[in-house]
């Protein structure tokens, strides 16, 4: 783990980074304020969305991560990556993928219609909740497919020696690694859910389904009511805090031992199983991958066509997408503690409206905003996806640190040599995952941009945003289908360097 000196510095650096905008944004207000009957069934429904988003997501990932840890076919390492897809995905793409399945005119209502039922409606809590278990369902998985891959091969080995079978080898194996990954796992996605705005925008359907994001986005942009958009914002981050303790308090600490570092394989398993196995990564691959499959169907042969001010768009997003990769590694491996983990989760407790209006206001008495905002977008897609990446990386360094420091200690390992020989082997395959998640998530921000960004500076997303607001659909398409396509490269390249002879 990083020096002492350098988890305190960097937990204040992240702290001031978020919460002085908060502070900034109070300050432009005109006086205190209070929470309405909108603003308190606004709060009901965020929190009841998120808490059922984070569930459905969890649970539906124990399944399927199972079935991919323990099921061998031709592709699995194609079809693993491709379960990181939706969560990459830019929002408003992956939305319109969603409306194209489930939608009123959707492939699943015209079926459902011919056969004389009545049709799905997307708009309202359902098709949040959809759209959300679309989103983080693949995080999930992958974060539960990691504890796996920590599990000692030899301890497999000795639970089929004692010809541990069914419930007792769940129990005994497999449960202590869940209840590592999932309270962690289910607070990341209830965070992430409570600070939706564009699933929300999109899909809620009315007055009745809006989050604490959207009323924050109301008290800016019709209200101009900063008072109201700061106690939302406090609201908002106390929620999210309270999310990352119980997290924190509720990981079991149990240590799952230590092995060779052998492949993990969870052994024989019928084929009854093998059949059940088939049809959970069957039914995973056509809910998230057919949304996908349509929107590079609709956009893929526009590409080529696309207009100069598109392309140079995709270069500035390339650069800020690596920028903010390197430095969310730098900052992660500092955080790689309980405590650390909770400063990371700072990074997505503020609504980013507030987070990018505060930075507004704190730049523009000394500089032009506009001129910095593609640094601060770096900036800020790097604090945005720290949470993620420290929860990928914090449980193998945990248990390189549990394993291995007294052992290398007495070895006289100089910290160069731990490094070299102990922690870059085993947080190789973390590392090239976090890095790939933040290089996609970067790409597809729509945030700060969208306050900053003007037409010289505009990244893809915003490109994309703009080609859409004036009914350029066929370029649109396209834009959204080459976003995809970089989101997903970036993603897929950083995920295999980091597999690659792991």
């Amino acid at each position: 783990m990083a020096p002492r000196f350098v988890q305190i510095s960097t937990g204040a650096l992240i702290c001031s980074f978020v919460l002085l905008p908060l502070w900034a944004v109070w300050r432009q207000a005109d006086g205190p304020t209070s929470l309405g009957p909108a603003d308190w069934s606004a709060l009901r429904f965020t929190i009841l969305q998120a808490a059922l988003s984070a569930l459905l997501s969890t649970l539906s990932a124990v399944p399927l991560a199972r079935a991919l840890a323990r099921a061998q076919f031709w592709g699995r390492a194609a079809v693993i990556r491709l379960m990181g897809a939706p969560f990459i995905l830019p929002v408003i793409v992956a939305i319109l993928g969603l409306i194209a399945v489930f939608g009123q005119n959707g492939w699943l209502n015209a079926g459902l219609r011919s056969l004389g039922f009545d049709g799905f409606s997307i708009y309202g809590l359902q098709g949040v909740l959809l759209a959300h278990v679309f989103f983080n369902l693949p995080l999930a998985t992958r974060m539960i497919l990691l504890g796996w891959a920590t599990i000692p091969q030899e301890r497999l080995r000795l639970g089929q020696s004692l010809d541990l079978r069914g419930f007792a080898r769940f129990r005994l194996i497999e449960f202590p690694m869940l209840m590592t990954v999932l309270p962690s796992a289910a607070a990341v996605i209830f965070v992430i859910c409570l600070s939706s705005f564009t699933v929300a925008l999109a899909l809620g359907g009315g007055p009745k389904s809006t989050t604490l994001e959207l009323a924050i986005y109301q008290a800016f942009r019709f209200d101009f009511d900063f008072a109201k958009a700061a106690l939302l914002g406090l609201v908002q981050l106390g929620l999210s805090a309270s999310a990352a303790v119980f997290a924190l308090g509720f990981v079991w600490g149990h240590q799952l031992g230590i092995g060779l570092d052998r492949p993990i394989a969870l052994g024989r398993h019928s084929t009854l199983q093998k059949y059940l196995d088939g049809v959970v990564i069957g039914v995973a691959l056509l809910f998230l991958g057919l949304p996908l499959l349509l929107v590079l169907g609709n956009g893929l042969a526009s590409v080529t066509s696309l207009p100069a001010a598109v392309w140079m768009a995709a270069l500035r997003s390339v650069l800020i997408a690596l920028g903010a990769t390197a430095l969310c590694m730098l900052l992660s491996l500092s955080l790689l503690n309980r405590s650390g983990e909770a400063i990371a989760t700072l990074g997505i407790t503020v609504s980013p409206l507030v987070l990018g209006t505060g930075l507004f206001l704190i730049a523009r008495p000394y500089v032009n905003p506009f001129e910095i905002s593609l640094w601060v977008t770096l900036c800020v897609n790097a604090v945005m996806s720290l949470p993620f990446a420290v929860r990928i990386l914090r449980p193998e360094m945990s248990q390189v640190d549990a394993n291995f420091r007294w052992l290398s200690a007495s070895l006289g390992l100089s910290r160069l040599g731990w490094l070299r020989w102990v922690v870059w082997p085993r947080l190789r395959r973390p590392l090239g995952f976090a890095a790939g998640l933040t290089a996609a998530l970067s790409m597809g921000d729509l945030g700060v941009i969208a306050l900053f960004g003007d037409a010289e500076r505009a990244t893809l997303p915003l490109k994309l945003y703009q080609l859409m607001g004036s009914y350029r659909m066929e370029q649109a398409a396209g834009c959204a289908s080459l976003l995809l396509i970089l989101s997903f490269g970036f993603f897929w390249i950083f995920d295999f360097l980091g597999r690659r002879n792991a």
